[in-house]
């Protein structure tokens, strides 16, 4: 006979699920990537593969391999081509025979006889360099890894959309909230992934194409790269690309073009942040809203963890945090009330 009674037992279970949790998700950090890069094309392709495969009756087969496809050739790859061509341009940006270096001069000069600043742009680029280095470490480390992560990635993509129904019940099934609250949890979730990812997306690149259309109109060196540039930190709300014509308008000034810093830097900060604005309010409207202060907290919690990547996955996974306090609480105060209503009939 037992010594352990059938609540002991079961709690014994539960711990030694809980240890062995932790170890598969220590064993798997390393696939993270993949997973939750996974989860943020299903939920994005979803409405196509069903249109696809279950109201046209296309070959479930074909229908997830070319979502593969276009989300190679429209997301991936122009992704990974970008972030190369940003670090081989960085790389080189301490050579002598680039404008930069004419860049830093004239904008210390600038600086310490208006700013009482003599070395701004100097510390400024050493602590971008710095700041750079730590948003591109999975490109920077191995092609090897970025092509197990992408392996993997299109691997559980592959059955999450050939199972698509199996897959979803398994969530349902298993999800640790009632079902009602677990649809709640989809929605918000495709919510989340269409603001951060396809609305911030755009917005990221009308505001890197206007940035580089303005510093090729007003001569400034390599408007492509910097266009680039702006895309990747239009993802920052606060931020965004119109700041990057603040200091070409400084290296307008050093070389006597006033009026033409004048005009850049209204360019910058009164059209292009002007259409930034437009288009959140009409993202916000079409595809959900993420609080400006999510994105910048997330982006802060993603770029140590997951790179460049982590400008996507930082506000997601925080948005996704919030939403299960929000379901916890629900439950918390439902079941709080549950508890009131039999102690009345009780008494």
């Amino acid at each position: 006979m037992s010594i352990f009674n059938h609540k002991q037992r079961n709690n014994i279970i539960l711990a030694s699920i809980i240890i062995l949790a932790c170890f598969l998700l220590y064993a798997l950090s390393g696939l993270f990537s993949s997973i939750l890069g996974a989860i943020i094309l299903f939920t994005l392709f979803r409405p196509m593969y069903i249109g696809l495969a279950e109201k046209r009756g296309w070959n479930k087969t074909l229908v997830a391999l070319l979502i593969i496809f276009i989300s190679l050739i429209v997301i991936v790859i122009p992704f990974l081509a970008l972030s190369i061509m940003v670090i081989q341009k960085i790389s080189g940006l301490t050579r002598d025979s680039l404008p930069i270096q004419d860049w830093i001069y004239k904008i210390d000069i600038f600086s310490s006889q208006h700013l009482n600043q003599p070395k701004l742009a100097e510390n400024t680029l050493q602590k971008a360099s710095e700041y750079i280095a730590q948003l591109f470490p999975s490109i920077l480390s191995s092609a090897v890894n970025i092509i197990i992560t992408l392996l993997v990635m299109y691997f559980l993509l592959y059955f999450m959309f050939t199972q698509i129904r199996e897959f979803e019940k398994g969530v349902l099934k298993f999800a640790p909230f009632r079902e009602q609250h677990a649809l709640k949890f989809a929605e918000t979730l495709h919510n989340a992934t269409y603001s951060n990812v396809l609305g911030q997306g755009i917005i990221a690149f009308v505001q890197g194409t206007l940035l580089a259309m303005g510093f090729y109109a007003f001569g400034i060196p390599d408007p492509i790269f910097w266009g680039v540039i702006g895309m990747f930190i239009s993802f920052l709300p606060v931020v965004g690309a119109p700041t990057l014509t603040i200091p070409a308008s400084i290296v307008l000034f050093a070389n006597d073009h006033t009026m033409k810093g004048i005009f850049l830097l209204a360019y910058g900060l009164l059209f292009i942040g002007n259409v930034d604005n437009v288009l959140r309010m009409i993202i916000n409207k079409r595809v959900g809203n993420t609080h400006p202060l999510i994105t910048v907290i997330g982006v802060f919690i993603g770029i140590p963890l997951f790179g460049i990547l982590g400008l996507v996955f930082g506000p997601l996974l925080l948005s996704y945090f919030l939403l299960l306090v929000e379901i916890y609480e629900t439950n918390r105060m439902a079941a709080e009330r549950l508890d009131r209503i039999r102690t009345n009939m009780d008494n």
